[in-house]
């Protein structure tokens, strides 16, 4: 054989190797799991305690706060009418279900329609935490709810140490219930201030708009005006919903006659 006739099989070998190798590689990956997400958890830097209070649930069964010592607690306010409530609830029930030594979520409905609403909701959607419905002393120890959904997470010493505004990440969620439960885990962790004036976008319902008297309206009323705030947008130039505008700048010039305006129609009609 030439030598020319040696040097074309070997290369020929080569690269049916490097490809067999590449095709090789490739297989692998496919079922090499995804490298992990770096979370960087955030809690506030001087906790609030959390006052005990009693609560009943819409099974007729009494909890209270002081019961929650030892454990990781998610306080989660929450409505039957709330797209973005609804859409995390099944995150929640997997969470409760994994870590049910260690977590407790409790659910506090906003629901004005009263309990029977919110039992057939939680009977379609099996959800496996207790409901309770929201009371003024709830809001006394949980305070400044102003969009749906809004979760408060409690750590095993009954310190209010984070809260969020908005649709929960169920990532984020499991993480700080790892960090706080004890459990083995590397997340970074962040000490920041409590500044309690999280940027309300649409992703979360207002439900209480600053400079906007709404307590007066009948239910239904209430929740007109509330979808149309929280649909329609302020035209500062701040790409917020009026109902955002007024939470995130309660002195907005321009936000607050338009939303007047609409919670004045809505009444009048």
């Amino acid at each position: 054989m030439s030598s020319r006739k040696v040097l074309a099989a070997l290369l020929l070998m080569a690269a049916g190797i490097i490809w067999a190798g590449i095709g090789y590689t490739r297989f692998i990956n496919r079922f090499r799991p995804a490298p992990a997400e770096k979370i960087t958890l955030q809690f506030f830097s001087s906790p609030k305690s959390v006052t005990p209070v009693a609560m009943q649930t819409i099974d007729g069964r009494t909890l209270s706060a002081a019961d929650w010592k030892g454990k990781v607690v998610i306080v989660n306010f929450w409505a039957t009418w709330c797209p973005p409530c609804r859409a995390e609830i099944p995150d929640l029930i997997k969470l409760q279900d994994k870590y049910r030594d260690r977590l407790q979520i409790i659910g506090v409905s906003e629901d004005e329609d009263g309990p029977e609403v919110v039992r057939k909701f939680v009977a379609e959607y099996r959800i496996n935490y207790p409901i309770v419905m929201s009371t003024p002393e709830l809001k006394k120890v949980f305070t400044n709810i102003y969009a749906l959904p809004t979760s408060f997470v409690v750590d095993r010493g009954l310190h209010v140490v984070q809260k969020h505004v908005g649709l929960l990440r169920p990532t984020v969620t499991e993480a700080e219930t790892r960090a706080l439960a004890g459990i083995t885990t590397n997340p970074s962790i962040e000490y920041v201030e409590d500044s309690d004036q999280a940027l309300i976008k649409n992703a979360a319902q207002a439900t209480e708009i600053p400079g906007i008297e709404l307590s007066k309206l009948p239910a239904a009323k209430k929740t007109a005006a509330l979808k149309k705030l929280n649909d329609d947008t302020c035209t500062c130039g701040c790409a917020l919903t009026l109902a955002a505008c007024r939470i995130n700048d309660p002195s907005c010039g321009i936000s607050l006659p338009l939303a007047m305006k609409i919670v004045q129609d809505v009444a009048a009609n």
